[in-house]
């Protein structure tokens, strides 16, 4: 895990009265999954929804990389928690997974958020910040 790129997520996307809470549980192995079970309290100004249809990998890879987005990210979630994988095969192998999850493209500019699952597809969004 990078606590330093996990900080600049929490402080740049969390909403504000979470976040000392949100970085505390990150950093705690016990309480971590606390934190990846409840994504959802993110800012909403800085989250553009992906409209439907959206659940193909490829697409969603190059609006990423319209937005600025490299080949490398870095994912907060329960099976490739902590990691930095190539984009494609984090959407590869995320857009299909039942849980929230995030991957940070740019640290405190860019990153994709999938909420859970629920009826449907899940919600897909941008997370963008100038």
């Amino acid at each position: 895990m990078n606590k330093e790129i996990e900080e600049i997520i929490v402080k740049t996307f969390f909403e504000k009265r979470i976040q000392q809470r949100v970085l505390f549980e990150l950093s705690s192995s016990q309480k971590r999954s606390n934190v990846l079970g409840r994504l959802n309290i993110l800012r909403t100004e800085f989250m553009f929804q992906i409209p439907k249809p959206n659940s193909d990998p490829v697409e969603i890879e190059k609006l990423l990389e319209k937005h600025g987005a490299e080949d490398m990210c870095y994912v907060i979630q329960s099976h490739f928690d902590g990691e930095e994988l190539p984009l494609k095969k984090a959407l590869e192998e995320l857009i299909w997974y039942r849980g929230q999850f995030i991957i940070s493209c740019i640290p405190g500019k860019l990153a994709y958020f999938q909420d859970e699952h629920s009826i449907g597809p899940p919600q897909r969004f941008i997370l963008k910040r100038q």
